[in-house]
């Protein structure tokens, strides 16, 4: 039997073991065998595979069964969860195979054992001022809060903050170090016990190993980051192109370099070589805050170079203050001295990096005017992803939407091979695509009003239960302002709450709405009669003004729209679209408030065929009609649908 009959075999016996009685899906299947001759070959593999196809299996049971040491990168933590959770243990049960697999985080998502003693004993000091000096405690965690982390500690296996649901960012942060802050188990009082580093033991013992595409681009940049595998499968893939760009991008900021002052003062007894570089973090700033947003074509000007010049001085400074530290100092103080070198020794080798760019480079301002930064990132990563990644290893990638220029963005090698699976729904028969023609054009002052009174008509017809998607939050905080005392129905609006609470409420309740932006695109799963109605402001098109794609369209010249900005708006269109129909029952609308995707001849194809294949009208009956049907069903009047 070869490799890919025994996938076959093996995933009809998979998918009929599981709850419920699984059904053969021709595009899971064909997935599978195009991934196992992927993996048989050292070859890599492209596949666009629609909601509904059981990718995960598609994928996951010629991992295992191949006996290569494999790497799965996805780009959601629900992805993450399912498959470490649900999908690998229960392949564990029914493949006649044995393997092991784990998840891998950053560094940053354990507990450090190290700070929690450093906190406890700086606690304890703070303790014995108030007892004798009458001072004011001050430590930078409450008491409570560390008596509850050291239980914590004391009984978790993994020390993941994702087991915690009580702490906050700036308390998680004081307890957990970066990769360039730890100085490593062989360095560290800590080091035996260290749960970053039995996670790491972990990682490397594995067969298939799980990790997010944030953690896996370091990994491209950075070999020591993850173990020797044979084998990557990238999950939601159209998110690869930007976090890589991101993982091998620099950054400098105010923040950052006081940051690295403040490791160094705690550590130092001169106050001489913090306050230098204190003072050249607020250079910084001033030089930068006037210029958030803006391209810098040309590199720093005279300026910024000072202020750059002036920082890595200062940090230098720091550097040699550190290395003045007795090397017979307590343990823990050595602990922090080599954390605080590391912290400055990362911000000198990203200003070296960023002061002289190359001309594959765009740098640029942003950030808040509290704390502008200064970055730079590769214009193109697909040479680097060929050198590091495609050359070294066999890949798959796979998302429900890709661009149609993925292979070219991507750097994949000519040989690699790709393929659209389809989806097993009916869309043409459970969801109806409705684009109001008549409502005006977009950039029209008018427009707005026009499209709330839209969105008023059909959430009306709907009965609430509409997910609505908006490019902007002041189109998004607009919508609701206006529409919220106009219906009956709940909204609810990012940002009110964490994304996991308005998810929550969002299901539990089938009259409830959420507004959201980009966020919400994509990743968002909501199946059932909650979402019956998905609206799409406008056409997702990227800024015009984005200094990375700018940089981009320069180098394109005049195909950029139809190289850079089309593939982009037509692969985030199909993902908002994506929120409607997430099981083989689902029923509703996309409306998209975009006169544009009827009316642009030169475009519109191209956004309607990376669309699921659902029914078309620009007809206003037609979709409020359907939308009054799904509510009466569900309200359970009889005679409908």
């Amino acid at each position: 039997m070869s490799f890919t009959e025994l996938i076959t075999s093996s995933l009809e016996a998979v998918t009929a073991a599981l709850p419920g009685g699984g059904e053969r899906r021709d595009g899971q299947t064909d997935m599978a065998r195009r991934v196992a001759v992927a993996i048989e070959s050292d070859g890599h593999t492209v596949v666009q595979a629609g909601t509904g196809t059981g990718k995960s299996l598609a994928y996951l049971v010629p991992a295992v069964l191949s006996d290569r040491p494999t790497i799965i990168a996805t780009a959601t933590k629900a992805l993450q969860d399912q498959l470490a959770n649900k999908d690998l243990p229960f392949l564990a049960d029914q493949l006649d195979a044995s393997f092991t697999f784990a998840v891998l985080k950053g560094r940053s998502n354990y507990l450090c054992l190290q700070r929690l003693d450093e906190l406890e004993a700086d606690d304890r000091l703070h303790l014995d001022l108030d007892e004798h000096d009458d001072g004011e405690a001050s430590g930078s965690i409450d008491s409570e809060t560390l008596v509850k982390l050291r239980t914590f500690a004391s009984e978790t296996e993994v020390g993941d903050r994702a087991e915690l649901d009580w702490i906050s960012d700036r308390d998680w942060r004081q307890i957990s170090v970066g990769r360039d802050e730890c100085p490593g188990a062989g360095r560290c009082p800590r080091g035996d016990d260290c749960l970053a580093e039995k996670a790491r033991h972990k990682a490397a013992g594995a067969d298939i190993l799980v990790v997010n595409l944030h953690l896996y681009a370091l990994g491209i940049m950075v070999d020591t980051i993850l173990p020797e595998h044979d084998v990557v499968i990238i999950d939601e893939a159209h998110q690869l192109e930007d976090i890589v760009a991101e993982a091998a991008g620099h950054q400098i900021s105010p923040a950052r370099v006081r940051a690295a002052a403040r490791n160094a003062q705690s550590v130092l007894a001169e106050r001489g070589a913090p306050d230098a570089a204190e003072a050249a973090a607020q250079a910084l700033h001033v030089a930068l805050e006037g210029r958030i947003g803006d391209r810098l074509v040309d590199g720093p000007d005279e300026t910024l170079g000072r202020a750059l010049d002036d920082i890595r001085g200062a940090t230098e400074r720091l550097l040699n203050a550190l290395r003045a530290v007795p090397d017979d100092a307590p343990a823990d103080t050595r602990t922090k001295v080599i954390r605080a070198r590391q912290v400055a020794t990362s911000l000198v080798d990203d200003i070296d990096a960023i002061r002289w760019p190359t001309e594959t480079d765009v740098m640029w301002v942003d950030g808040p005017s509290s704390n502008p930064s200064l970055r730079s990132t590769p214009i193109s990563i697909a040479e680097l992803l060929r050198e590091k990644l495609w050359d070294r290893r066999a890949g798959v990638l796979t998302s429900a939407t890709l661009p149609a220029n993925a292979t070219s963005q991507l750097g994949l090698p000519e040989s690699a091979v790709t393929v659209d699976v389809g989806s097993p729904f009916d869309y043409g028969a459970n969801a109806l695509l409705y684009c109001p023609t008549h409502l005006p054009d977009p950039r029209s002052s008018d427009f707005r009003s026009a499209q709330h009174d839209e969105i008023e008509l059909l959430m009306s017809a709907a009965g609430g239960g509409t997910l609505a998607l908006f490019t902007s939050f002041s189109a998004m905080r607009e919508a609701v302002e206006r529409l919220e005392t106009r219906l009956p129905w709940p909204i609810l609006m990012q940002g009110d709450r964490s994304k996991h609470a308005l998810l929550q409420e969002f299901v539990d309740d089938d009259e409830t709405s959420l507004f959201a932006t980009m966020s919400f695109w994509q990743g968002v799963d909501a199946p059932g009669r909650t979402c019956r109605l998905v609206v799409i402001d406008r056409l997702p098109f990227p800024r015009p003004n984005d200094p990375v794609l700018q940089a981009r369209r320069d180098r394109v010249g005049a195909a950029a729209f139809r190289m850079i900005d089309l593939p982009r708006a037509a692969t985030m269109l199909a993902q908002g679209a994506g929120r409607l129909i997430r099981s083989s029952t689902d029923q509703g609308v996309v409306a998209v408030l975009d006169p544009r995707l009827a009316t642009a001849r030169t475009y519109r194809w191209d956004l309607i065929n990376a669309l699921p294949p659902m029914t078309r009208t620009k007809d206003r009956e037609e979709a409020t009609s359907l939308l009054q049907r799904l509510r009466d069903h569900q309200e359970g009047r009889p005679g409908q649908m």
